[in-house]
Formats: C-alpha cells, structure tokens, sequence
C-alpha cells in the first residue's frame, strides 16, 4: 500500500536526510581528528609506495562496493591495484595474488568468514596485509601488518544497522590514501590523462595537432600569383574556408579566407584581376604538428580564428586545421 506523501511525510525526509548528512560528516571529522595522532596511516602509505607488486583490496558485502572503489581510485592515480572476490579468492582467485603484493581488506567488524579463510594464505606466501577495520582488536585487525581504523561513533541508519557513516569513513580513508601516494609518486596531469584515454582531459592532454589535422591533398594550398577564381576554386574544394599562401619551397606566407572574400565584395569590381599575394592576409598563425590540440584551441580562442595552418620543424606547411575538427575529436 502506497503512503501518501504530504507536507507532514516530506518534512520528515528531510529531517532525516539531514540528520544522516550530519552524523556521517561528524563521522569524518572525528577521523580527521583520530589521525593526528596515528601512525597507522603513514605506515599504510609507506607500505603501498614501496610495494613492488599491486595492490589487491578485497571485502564483501558493502564493504566489497567501497573496496571497489578505492581500487579503481589507486588504479586511476598512479598504484596498480586490483579489487579480488574473497569468496572467489577462496576458490582460485587468490592466484591473481603474489609474494609481491600488498593485501587491503575491508571488513567494518573484522571477523568476516571470507576474508579470514584466504588471509593466512596471504600471509604465508609473504605478501603484507592492511586491514581497514572498525574493531581494533578483532581476529582481520591482529593479523594483518598494519591495521587503520575506521570505527564510527553510530551509523546514520535510524536502526544503527545499515552501513553508511562506516562505509563512507572507510571511503574517504581510501581516497586520502590515494592522494598521499599521488602526491609521492609524482603523479601529474598527463598520466592521468593516460589512465583516461576516453575521457575529457584524456582528449585534451592525449590529442596531438597531428592527430586531428588535415594533410596531404586535403591542404587547401596557392601561391602569390594565383588569380581569385582560382583560389575560390581551392577554397570550395577543400571545405575549409580559406586556403594558405606559400612560397616556392612551400612555407606559408599569407592565408585568404572566406571572410576575406566577403569584406571584398563592395570594393572590387573584378574579382577576375585580383591576384592573392595583393589581399591576403600576410604572416598567419601556425602551430607545430606535435603540439596538443588544446594548445590551438588556445590559439584559435586568442585571435578569434577558426582556421590555423600546421608547419613542421622547416617552417614547410605540413598541414591545416578548422575549428571543426578540434570539436568532432571532442577536444572542445
């Protein structure tokens, strides 16, 4: 039977939205507070910055969800890790596992069944466990080589039962690990643009003008002496709105647009006597081939062009850029 939503009910939501937004908070806050005093943590990251292997977390239930996570995190940051089934693990998973890898498991009472059956394991083929827990003296806390606790003071859950500020603290625990071994590593925008090669800044620190522009005999390319027609001829076929002006040993000198044309239309009475060199526009913008595609989006954004010519380490046109294709290659 459906219960009716009215003021009274919404009230009360968001009573309680509130309430479980502040308890987990303060559940924050009081970790926040519990590591400046504990060393736990620094041993953790030591331990993960010097491992020679992966790191393999492992949970189940909720805290196999946030053991995902923090794996996907360390992954993405510059830590090899991996996120490994504890009840798969029992059952030849734990292959994935070596002498050189460093073990985090997550268990918020530290007694689970799963993990406590593959852990000895572990730790006989020598690998070094970190256990995240919120019982320090349970069974999953004394075994492993370093434990960090993620105790809270109660759940948001009104029953005190489902996990939520614990999970959330163990989370946030993984995350601030993350970053501390981010930071020691060195890690930088163009590796994490390598983990994310098919996202945003993927694009933007991966794509390379070379990459995205256009070459060959779709360059739009005159000299100085052709005629207007015959450039308007180049300009229509190559489908770039302008095309370049080189010199004989095919370095740019100058670029003609269509907006060029335009702005001519009332002041020539010939279009068939006009030749290039006398209208176009002299010293254009180029941009090396290995330069990044933002760095001519830059450009293009600065002086309010939609085209740029490409030149290579000669000065010599190596090819041509439009506005449209930075965005097709989503790199805007």
């Amino acid at each position: 039977m459906l219960k009716a939503f009215d003021a009274t009910t919404a009230s009360r939501a968001l009573e309680l939205a509130r309430e479980a937004l502040q308890i987990e908070a303060d559940a924050l806050i009081a970790l926040h507070a519990r590591l400046a005093t504990d060393e736990s943590v620094g041993k953790a990251v030591s331990l993960l910055l010097n491992c020679k292997g992966r790191v393999v977390v492992s949970g189940i239930g909720k805290s196999g969800h946030i053991g995902r996570k923090i794996a996907a995190t360390l992954a993405s940051t510059g830590t090899p890790a991996l996120f490994v089934h504890p009840a798969e693990a029992a059952h030849g998973d734990l292959g994935m596992v070596t002498p050189d890898d460093a073990f985090i498991a997550i268990s918020y009472s530290g007694e689970s069944a799963e993990l406590m059956a593959i852990l000895p394991v572990v730790k006989r083929m020598g690998g070094t466990v970190i256990s995240m827990t919120g019982k320090p003296e349970s069974s999953l806390a004394r075994l492993a080589d370093v434990h960090l606790d993620v105790s809270v003071a109660k759940e948001a859950c009104p029953m005190n039962l489902a996990p939520t500020a614990s999970t959330t603290v163990t989370l946030a625990l993984g995350d601030a690990i993350a970053v501390a071994l981010l930071d020691l590593r060195g890690f930088k925008e163009e590796d994490f643009a390598r983990s994310h090669p098919g996202g945003a800044l993927g694009r933007r620190l991966l794509t390379h003008v070379r990459d995205v522009m256009r070459s060959g005999d779709a360059i739009p390319a005159i000299t100085r002496e052709t005629a207007l027609p015959d450039a308007l001829m180049q300009i229509t076929q190559k489908g770039m709105g302008m095309t370049a002006v080189v010199d004989a040993d095919y370095r740019p000198v100058g670029v003609f647009t269509d907006g060029d044309l335009r702005r001519m239309i009332d002041k020539v009475q010939d279009f068939s006597k006009v030749i290039i060199g006398d209208v176009m526009h002299a010293n254009p913008r180029t941009i090396g081939p290995d330069k990044l595609a933002v760095d001519a989006v830059a450009i293009m954004e600065e002086y309010r062009i939609n085209q740029m010519l490409v030149v290579d380490d000669d000065g010599k046109l190596a090819g041509a850029l439009h506005i449209h294709d930075l965005t097709r290659a989503k790199v805007i």
